[in-house]
Parts: C-alpha cells; sequence; structure tokens
C-alpha cells in the first residue's frame, strides 16, 4: 500500500487498537520450522540475536542479514522443546527458507520445514488482550517477558503483538484456525484488516521488506537494537555491525514524518537545497498524513522541518525502534 485513505471503520479499529483490543489474521506470513540437534548455533550464526542463551519457552525478534549487514527481514523466533519456529514477513518466505537452506553444511544437524500452509497466526493487539488471552486459559503468560509462550489447547500464546502496541501472537494449526477466530470476535475483538495493519505498522515504525528492510540499510540504521547482540561472537555481518557501534557510525536513521499533503514513496527528502534521505512507506490516518523514511544523521532528527518531494512535514519519533547506542 503506497498510499490510502482512511474511513471511519479504519479509525474505529485502530482505536480499538490503541484503547482495547483488535485481533489481525496474519496467517499469510510465513512460519518455518528449524529443527535436530544444532538447531540454536545455526540460528545463531545466522542472524543478529543471541539464541544460544534462549530456553524452551523463550523468544525473541532477530534481523537476517547479509554479509556486509544489509537487511532482509525482522523475524520472530520462539524457542519449542524440540525445534525453533520462525514468524517471518510474507514475502521473505521462499527466499528465507532458501537462503537459510544454502547455509547448512554437510555435518550440520538442522532441518528445515515450512509449516506456513499447516498453520496459521492471529495478533492480538491492544490493551484488551490480557482479558482474552485470560479467557482462552493462557492468562499465566501475562507479564512474562517479550517473545516468551506458552502451549494451550494446541494454541502457542506469546508475549508481543508484532506492533509497537502490547498483545500476544498466536499460532496453531490450521484446522482450528476458524473456531478460534470466531471465538475471539465473540469475546470483544474488533477485526483488523491487513490494509489496517500495514497502516499502523507505519504510523509505529515496524519496517517492512521491499520497503525499510532492503540491501540499501543495515539494522543499526533501521534502529532495532534491541535484535542485536554485541557479545555473542560471530555471525553473518557481525564485522559490519560491531564497526558500525564501536565507532557510532550510523551515517542515517529511520524516522517517521508527519506531512501536510499526500506524498509518493520513493520520493527524494530535502532540506533546503539539500537532498538528505528517501520516503520508503506511506499512509494516510485520521490526523493527516503519514511516513516513513531515511533520513541523514548529520541533518537532524525530532523536530526537523523537511519536505518530501514539494511536501512539507516534521520529523517524528517511531515507537518501534530506537536510535540511541546502548
Amino acid at each position: 500500500m503506497s498510499t490510502s485513505a482512511i474511513d471511519s471503520q479504519d479509525a474505529a479499529v485502530i482505536q480499538a487498537a490503541s484503547e482495547g483490543v483488535a485481533v489481525c489474521d496474519r496467517s499469510h506470513w510465513g512460519r518455518i520450522r528449524v529443527s535436530d540437534d544444532d538447531r540454536l548455533r545455526f540460528l545463531h550464526n545466522q542472524s543478529t540475536n543471541d539464541f544460544q542463551s534462549l530456553k524452551p519457552g523463550q523468544g525473541c525478534d532477530t534481523v537476517m542479514v547479509t554479509s556486509t549487514a544489509r537487511t532482509i527481514d525482522l523475524v520472530t523466533a520462539f524457542v519449542l522443546d524440540d525445534a525453533v519456529l520462525l514468524l517471518v514477513s510474507p514475502n521473505r518466505r521462499e527466499f528465507l527458507f532458501q537462503w537459510l537452506d544454502r547455509y547448512i553444511f554437510f555435518a550440520d544437524k538442522v532441518q528445515l520445514t515450512d509449516v506456513t500452509d499447516e498453520t496459521a497466526t492471529f495478533s492480538l493487539i491492544g490493551p484488551g488482550s490480557d482479558a482474552i488471552v485470560t479467557k482462552l486459559g493462557a492468562g499465566a503468560i501475562i507479564g512474562q517477558p517479550y517473545g516468551n509462550h506458552l502451549l494451550v489447547d494446541g494454541v502457542r500464546v506469546a508475549v508481543g503483538s508484532g506492533l509497537a502496541s502490547p498483545g500476544y501472537t498466536l499460532i496453531l494449526p490450521a484446522t482450528d484456525k476458524e473456531k478460534l477466530w470466531s471465538q475471539i470476535l465473540a469475546l470483544g475483538a474488533v477485526e483488523l484488516s491487513d490494509r489496517t495493519w500495514d497502516m499502523l505498522r507505519i504510523l509505529q515504525g515496524r519496517p517492512a521488506p521491499e520497503s525499510e528492510l532492503t540491501d540499501d540499510y543495515n539494522p543499526l540504521e533501521v534502529g532495532l537494537w534491541q535484535t542485536i547482540s554485541f557479545n555473542k561472537g560471530c555471525y553473518i555481518g557481525q564485522e559490519t555491525i560491531a564497526r558500525l557501534n564501536t565507532y557510532k557510525g550510523v551515517k542515517q536513521y529511520l524516522w517517521g514524518i508527519h506531512l501536510i499533503a499526500p506524498a509518493e514513496v520513493g520520493e527524494v527528502i530535502t532540506v533546503g537545497d539539500e537532498k538528505v534521505g528517501k520516503l520508503t512507506s506511506y499512509t494516510e490516518t485520521a490526523d493527516g498524513y503519514f511516513g516513513l523514511g531515511y533520513i541523514r544523521t548529520k541533518a537532524g532528527g525530532v523536530g526537523l522541518k523537511v519536505k518530501v518531494g514539494e511536501t512539507e512535514g516534521e520529523v517524528v519519533d517511531i515507537p518501534f525502534v530506537s536510535h540511541d547506542y546502548p
């Protein structure tokens, strides 16, 4: 979605996600099961977070990067007793499966299985999510760290909505999808469409492949500090990321931009006559027009007045990412 006009239904759902509870069907996202004895070591070496410190029942976000630390996808991982379940972006499912498979060598005890078609995924979004997971029998998960999860009647309930909003991710057999969906709606959740999910992810700054996650950007430029371990040792892209952190060498950052009129993805961001960045995502909201874009560090941050094409705008914080060195 490059542009979209918000309607009253969108506004009501966004309000539910901020004040009550909304549910989004994310079953079209990919789910890859990584199993066998070397699964944690393998994922530890293939992405930015520390898998070898995780125990069954825990989880994390991690970034898959190239050898030069360019971003491929933001992935959520859940450690099970006998496997790790990866939740990946819809447009990265096949690519990541093949990419991971390429790095499994003869002696590695690692098995990859695409379980997307036999499973389903829902996100509960908003402060009212606690009441619903309690009624689903998963109240014990409330208050636990991000990524922690438990299995209740075949449904894996994990802390984290996939956005900056509070909530939970549910992973379940595809055969139970319709029943659980109806049950969640009956408990008071408002249905959140893919279109509204994209609005929220732009407003909150969750990066998406082919928009903010491309071969042009690294995880520090995105601001995904929470996905990076600086103490775990070698992994793909580690040298570049460590050097950027050590020497504080991040040259551009992802920001939100309040706009006074519509804009187009890909338009140049300028300050005066100087080109300082590019718009990567755009949406319309009840409060006006909003975009995401990368802006050169030296140009400034929050409060900076910019132009996107011919449209004036102001740089604002986005809650999903951070630009503070740890």
